[in-house]
């Protein structure tokens, strides 16, 4: 898969699961920083499913976030989605954990 095999979004795309505590970890320190984002929940998503397959190599490790630019990030911890953010142009100090 390549990155213009992705659908198009003009904002963040978390893949996840209500159940998944990193996923919920991972919402809230966005939601925190008040980042936009679309949330896809892969329980409830087989296209979305298979997304997230093809960009893992067959794997389904969640969450995954996928960026507008093709960027994503698989299982970060909070320090990567922090550098990830703050290196594209997000506030630092909104980040600060």
């Amino acid at each position: 898969m390549t990155v213009n095999d992705l659908p198009h979004h003009d904002e963040l795309v978390v893949y996840g699961t209500g159940w998944c505590p990193d996923v919920r970890r991972g919402r809230a320190l966005l939601d925190g920083a008040r980042i936009p984002y679309v949330y896809v929940d892969l329980d409830e998503d087989q296209a979305a499913t298979e997304l997230v397959r093809g960009l893992q190599q067959g794997q389904r490790r969640i969450p995954t976030l996928l960026w507008p630019d093709g960027s994503f990030l698989v299982e970060p911890t909070d320090d990567q989605l922090r550098t990830h953010l703050t290196s594209n142009g997000r506030e630092a100090g909104s980040l600060a954990g």
